[in-house]
Parts: structure tokens; sequence; C-alpha cells
């Protein structure tokens, strides 16, 4: 093994990150990763697997499938990682959105099941939540966080907020909300000197005040899962902080349906605590980038495929 666990994270990736084909040759190649998808087909009732391997890309990108396939590809590879390593564990974990619920997961929080039953219902509510408030998100490249926090506040109105919803890195921010609002914010983001200022192709607004049509079920369906404490530290997507336990675990992404994912301060923090070498569990390697426009001298390591496996080992 390549990597020092004492200075190794374990980051999940979040929506954006599916490819039609994820996971297929890790489980062709390991029977634990193999299981994983058989378990997750049955625990969900349909053949999730067939859709992350053959699609097609409408249905993959279905938000509804997107995120239960984004977790299972991730503790797919967990599984896997933790089966050929059974003594090694990483110094903390992270997840971007979605993302979170899969490293609750990986440390315990709850089961595999319960965690996919969650996964599921999140993305029926999401997408529930983008027919009962439509709303849109946009890319803002090239403007600090103070600086899109007041373009915001002055494209918001009493009914139609804007707000920062993914701070990716410095200089990549999406925001979310009523989609007038995010049309003045991206105009305002222009004026006030961003690089690009891109509306995204979706209808949900995701981490603003538009969720909060689901909020209550969301939080519901978070209450009625059984959590356990993390075996492994996992810092949380709300408050950029370490889930030291059940409660804490619950309340962050409870709150994440609304608030904004703060990644560039969690990986600060990380980095903060020694660790020097990322690696990114399921599918693609988003993250590894925005990771090292965060931080620098740091490693980044993909974990999705066979061959992922062997460049560690």
């Amino acid at each position: 093994m390549k990597l020092n666990m004492q200075n190794t994270a374990f980051v999940f990736p979040g929506q954006g990150s599916q490819t039609v084909g994820m996971g297929e040759e890790l489980a062709a190649q390991y029977p634990i990763a193999k299981q994983t998808f058989d378990e997750a087909d049955s625990i969900l009732g349909f053949a999730l697997s067939k859709i992350m391997w053959d699609g097609p890309d409408a249905d993959l990108n279905d938000t509804v499938n997107t995120q239960p396939a984004l977790y299972v590809h991730s503790l797919a590879a967990f599984r896997t990682f933790s089966h050929l390593f059974p003594n090694l564990t990483p110094a903390s974990m992270a997840g971007h959105s979605l993302g979170e619920l899969s490293a609750l997961a990986a440390a315990g929080a709850f089961s595999f099941a319960d965690g996919l039953r969650l996964v599921r219902r999140r993305g029926e509510l999401m997408k529930h939540a983008g027919t009962l408030a439509p709303g849109g998100m946009a890319a803002i490249l090239g403007l600090d966080i103070p600086t899109l926090d007041k373009v915001c506040a002055e494209a918001s109105a009493h009914d139609e907020l804007v707000q920062v919803a993914n701070d990716n890195c410095p200089g990549q921010v999406v925001i979310s909300g009523a989609k007038p609002a995010v049309e003045r914010a991206v105009a305002g983001a222009k004026t006030a000197g961003a690089k690009r200022a891109l509306p995204l192709a979706v209808s949900i607004a995701a981490h603003s005040p538009l969720m909060a049509s689901i909020q209550i079920e969301w939080s519901d369906a978070v209450n009625e899962a059984n959590f356990l404490p993390p075996q492994i530290p996992v810092i949380g997507n709300v408050y950029a902080a370490t889930l030291g336990d059940e409660a804490a675990a619950r309340a962050d992404i409870t709150a994440q349906m609304q608030s904004c994912v703060r990644w560039t301060e969690s990986v600060r923090l990380i980095d903060a605590q020694g660790v020097t070498n990322f690696v990114e569990v399921g599918t693609g390697t988003v993250l590894g980038g925005l990771i090292k426009r965060i931080v620098d001298g740091v490693t980044t390591h993909p974990l999705g495929t066979p061959q992922d496996f062997s460049a560690l080992d």
C-alpha cells in the first residue's frame, strides 16, 4: 500500500460525477463489490445496476437514480478497499453534498441499507421540490464568496431568494434559488467582475430556500433512520466541522438541504489536520480537481475501478 493512512482522507463525490458504466469493472473483478450492487438492487426493488452500467444517460441523470447510483458505487469501492486492506482506516472523511451521506455510511453512522433508502428518498424529495417550487442554479467563476454573497443579497426579493449553494473551490461557486433571482444574480456577478456566469440546465434549486417545500419530509426521513456514532471522523458540509456523534450527523444532513456546501472550508480543515493524500472513493475525479485548487502540496487518487486499486497497491 503506497499510502500512509495517518495522513490520508477519503472523499466521496456528489451529483455531476455520474457516468454510464460506473462501477461495472469493479463489480466484475471483486465479489465484494458485486455483492454490494446486488444488495442495492434487492433493497430498491429494481435493477439500479443496469441503469448504472447500460444507461441510458437520461435515466442515470434523473436525480432519483443519480443519487443512489453514486452512493452505491462509492460504498462498493469502500467495501472493496476494506476487504483488501482490513487494517487500514483513513484519518478522516468528507463528501460533497450527496457524498456526505456516502461518507457517513462508510464511517458506520448508518448501515448500507438504511443509507441507500435515505439517499433514494433524498432524490425523490428533491425531484418533487423541483415541481413544487421550480428554480435555477448558475455557476459563477472568478468571484470570492463575500462578493457573491453581496450580489445574491442584492438580487434577492422577499419571495425570490438566491444564495451561494456550493463553495466548490476558490473562484468556482454555484448559486441557487428562484429563477428570476438567479438571473438577476448572474447579471450582478458579471457587473461585479465574474470571469463567467453560466446558468445550469436544472430546475431543482438544490441547497437553497426552495427546498423548504420538502424540508419537513426530509427531516422526518432522517429522524426515522437508525444512526450510530461515526467510527471515522467525518467533516460535514453545513458547518465545515467534524460530526462527532449521531446528533451532529443528523443535524448536518438535515440542514444541508437548504444550506451551502462549504467544500473549500472542509478541505482546508482536513489539510490543517495534516492530511496530504486525498482518495476520491467512487465515480470520477471531480473532487480531486477541486482539492488541488484549494490546497497546495497534496496528492489525489481516484478509487473506483480495478486499475485505481492496482495503482494504490
